[in-house]
């Protein structure tokens, strides 16, 4: 959270000239404020009520901004209890019930408003600076997309400031739609995809003041790249995030700790991944087993009642198309987890048994199906002569 001190606040006022000098929110702040409290308890009726008031996309953002920076307290009590891991709906409950929050909450509520009016919008975690330092306390923000423009917001630094471990609600314009080359100077996102800057600022250049833009750098294409990553699973996206921080310089201790945490979390995923896919192959593998037993319990009968030669082929069919599901679903699971590897390879042992009494049946059915109809009874009795089988 942002701590105000006299240079501070004069720097503020020299930020907010060069950006929003001239808009003017008014009609939309005074709109928003007249939202009846009932309407506030959840952020469905937020964004329900923002969407009946409001037509373009801009006075909507405006409103969303104006409404969480209004009426949420900054949690001074808790202001370095910021934990980026919460359920993100857990924390908007928390925020809306006791109107309180500190970064996370601002974020969280702000971007959940939004996504609910049609505005696209994510979260972006990071670290900040202050005062010319770097402050090691993990912070919060916001990026949405706008008119087909992604935009910047700080909705905790635009709700007002903390003084004396006092909070002052105060509406500041300069962190609405703020410019990403202004942003920077202060706000460093732990994926550099979030800077929303075609030549991005390392970790060492931020803490350097050095985010004067570098077109000496190569050229980074944002926009692609977060159309790139709303296509992929959340462990691709985690995955390219990472591979993006370490690139960007891991130079603090905050940057090495999201940078283990990531690491954790990818391969979490990874293990829970494979462990869907395992639990979908012993799905089919049961399903295998099934169906094969239902055709070996019907040939000890004699294949009676009697079926149609197409459906009794299809009962070991359909157990051979299980098994072969829960073969191939293993064979791409390649984890180093000790216990995945272990039931893997127990699954694996269980499917080459499966087969082999498959492929018994299969070779008796065969047999059965090319055998005139008359003889078809004798296959089902075991003949010996002198002790040597004679089928």
């Amino acid at each position: 959270m942002k701590k105000m001190f006299l240079f501070i606040a004069l720097f503020v006022v020299s930020l907010g000239t060069t950006a929003q000098k001239t808009a003017d929110y008014s009609a939309v702040d005074n709109k928003i404020g007249q939202i009846p409290d009932s309407l506030t308890q959840s952020t469905q009726s937020i964004a329900r009520f923002i969407n009946s008031n409001f037509s373009s996309q801009n006075d909507k953002v405006r409103a969303v901004y104006c409404w969480v920076a209004k009426n949420i307290q900054y949690d001074v009590k808790n202001m370095f209890a910021v934990n980026f891991y919460e359920n993100e709906q857990e924390i908007i409950d928390k925020t809306l019930k006791t109107r309180k929050g500190v970064c996370m909450g601002y974020a969280v509520l702000f971007s959940d408003i939004a996504n609910k009016t049609g505005i696209k919008s994510y979260v972006v975690d990071g670290y900040t600076k202050q005062n010319g330092k770097v402050d090691y306390v993990p912070h919060a923000w916001v990026v949405a997309k706008v008119d087909s423009n992604w935009h910047l917001f700080d909705p905790t630094w635009g709700a007002g400031y903390v003084s004396n471990s006092k909070f002052t609600r105060q509406l500041n314009n300069v962190y609405f739609k703020i410019k990403p080359e202004e942003m920077i100077k202060s706000h460093m996102p732990f994926d550099p995809i979030w800077q929303l800057l075609n030549f991005t600022v390392s970790n060492e250049e931020f803490n350097q003041d050095k985010t004067t833009e570098n077109t000496k750098k190569l050229f980074f294409n944002f926009n692609d790249s977060i159309a790139n990553y709303e296509n992929q699973s959340k462990t691709e996206q985690l995955t390219a995030a990472t591979r993006r921080l370490e690139k960007n310089g891991v130079s603090n201790s905050i940057l090495f700790d999201r940078y283990q945490y990531n690491k954790r979390e990818i391969e979490y995923l990874i293990n829970k991944q494979y462990s869907e896919i395992f639990n979908k192959a012993v799905s089919d593998y049961n399903e295998g087993i099934r169906a094969l037993n239902e055709f070996t319990d019907y040939r000890n009968k004699q294949f009676t009642p009697a079926k149609p030669d197409p459906l009794i082929k299809l009962m070991l069919e359909n157990a051979e198309n299980s098994l072969e599901k829960s073969k191939s679903a293993i064979a791409g699971i390649n984890t180093a987890d000790a216990s995945v590897k272990m039931s893997v390879n127990q699954l694996k042992l269980s499917i080459d048994d499966a087969y082999k009494q498959l492929n018994e049946q299969k070779v008796f059915l065969a047999k059965y199906l090319s055998t005139g109809k008359l003889f078809r009874k004798s296959l089902f009795y075991k003949y010996t002569w002198m002790g040597m089988p004679l089928n």
